[in-house]
């Protein structure tokens, strides 16, 4: 009984030591388990860094449209060369020549009377050729008419007026700056709700041509001064105003957009999920402005008196705007790319199959090239144990590429990025490891006997 009572407290020592092992893991196991379950249970910390980052990356996403609107304040309304550079097309606009044209037209024939063309005329003899001519008045009237259009024409169509035009330009662009901040004065003045161009100099190239062409009583038009309407509002005071504003922040707006983004995207609990966000909060938000820049030019249009054309209107609103929608594009494009990139390198499930595709397509590249016998040398091993510092170099050098740029465009940063994405393709086929059959064979046996080794 005694042995048998030892040999009791044995086993049951030796069972009880088996359960205290077990007991023990399970309980190690029931803590973490109950520790993952409150974690998940406890409230989100960090509520008030959340709120402030939210807060910061929608007033970056916001003033990012008054970003680009000041960017084209500062650059094409305080640049001469720019905004050269912008309205010099229009001097080859056919709907800008014939609105010219037609401006100029009718201010020489207001002033041009049919019987002074009589004038040479005896006396004795033109009441009864003026009464001859009296039923063809309206033909006359109607073929000087089309003889004066003809040689207008040919003058706002040639090189001359071009020239003429971006001289002119360049010397009242300053007045133009004026004009749009809240005075005027040169050739181009603020009159009303009106901004207006002054076409002496082509009135007076056109009468030159009238006189060589024959009708020498065009020398006899005293100095004519007729307006062209590059602008015309009734909110120009509005607009003047806004245009001030955005002048004074110039570059600095986009700056501070970017800065609060970013300090928004640092204090983010889930960065990345942020950037995301306000990549494509600033994406949405300069599309919103690209929109309503195209609205805007319907409605504007529609406004117009009856005797300014809707067509040369037109262009010189999208010329004037085109900068603003290049920028648009370019940014729309950035956001895009940005939210792209931050979501590929997460960890969610389609990112993560993204990149296996990615990763799968260049070792399967990489196995063809290995087959074929092409090496890398020493460059491979050198990829691969740099290969994260390579990657980061290449996406800073894209950056300060497109930093760099002179006036990008969408299709700037869509090149930018297909480039970018080519290089880190090459980087990643340098990085991979060749495979384990035709890895640098032994030199006195061929790869086939060292396979079947």
């Amino acid at each position: 009984m005694a042995d048998g009572g030892a040999l009791g407290d044995d086993g049951a020592g030796r069972h009880d030591g088996t359960e205290s092992s077990a007991e023990v893991e399970l309980r190690e196991l029931r803590a973490r388990v109950a520790a993952l379950e409150s974690a998940r249970a406890r409230p989100p910390r960090h509520r008030g860094r959340s709120f402030l980052a939210a807060v910061l990356i929608t007033i970056g996403c916001l003033l990012a449209p008054l970003a680009v609107v000041a960017s084209w304040a500062s650059d094409v309304v305080g640049d001469t060369d720019r905004y050269v550079d912008t309205v010099a097309p229009l001097a080859s606009n056919p709907d800008v020549q014939d609105a010219v044209a037609a401006r100029v037209t009718d201010a020489l024939m207001a002033r041009i009377d049919l019987s002074t063309l009589l004038s040479g005329v005896a006396p004795a003899d033109r009441p009864l050729l003026e009464k001859a001519l009296g039923p063809l008045g309206d033909s006359l009237e109607g073929a000087l008419r089309s003889f004066v259009r003809e040689r207008t024409r040919a003058v706002v169509a040639s090189d001359a007026f071009r020239t003429v035009w971006i001289e002119a330009n360049r010397r009242v662009h300053s007045a133009v700056d004026k004009a749009l901040t809240g005075s005027g004065g040169g050739a181009v003045v603020l009159e009303d709700d009106t901004v207006t161009l002054d076409l002496a100099p082509v009135i007076e190239n056109v009468k030159q041509r009238l006189v060589d062409a024959g009708l020498t009583v065009a020398d006899r038009i005293p100095e004519v001064h007729t307006q062209f309407t590059l602008v015309r509002s009734e909110n120009v005071a509005k607009v003047r105003t806004y245009v001030r504003l955005l002048q004074f922040a110039g570059d600095w707006l986009p700056v501070i957009a970017v800065l609060l983004i970013a300090a928004g995207v640092m204090l983010a609990v889930r960065r990345r999920r942020a950037l995301v966000a306000g990549s494509l909060g600033v994406a949405v938000a300069v599309l919103a402005l690209g929109i309503g820049l195209r609205v805007f030019r319907i409605v504007y249009l529609d406004r117009l008196p009856a005797d300014v054309s809707q067509d040369a209107a037109g262009a010189v609103y999208d010329t004037l705007t085109r900068f603003l929608h290049t920028s648009v594009r370019v940014v729309v494009a950035l956001g895009v790319v940005v939210a792209l990139g931050a979501w590929l390198t997460g960890t969610g499930r389609h990112a993560g199959l993204v990149r296996g595709l990615w990763d799968s397509g260049i070792v399967a590249v990489r196995g063809t090239a290995d087959r074929a016998g092409l090496r890398t040398g020493p460059v491979g091993p050198f990829v691969r144990r740099y290969h994260t510092w390579i990657a980061w170099v290449l996406v800073a050098g894209s950056l300060l590429v497109y930093l760099f740029w002179s006036h990008p465009t969408g299709w700037v940063v869509v090149g930018i990025t297909l480039c970018l994405l080519f290089l880190l393709a090459v980087a990643e086929f340098l990085a991979v490891q060749p495979e384990a059959g035709v890895a640098s064979p032994p030199a006195d046996h061929p790869p086939d006997s060292t396979a079947s080794a």
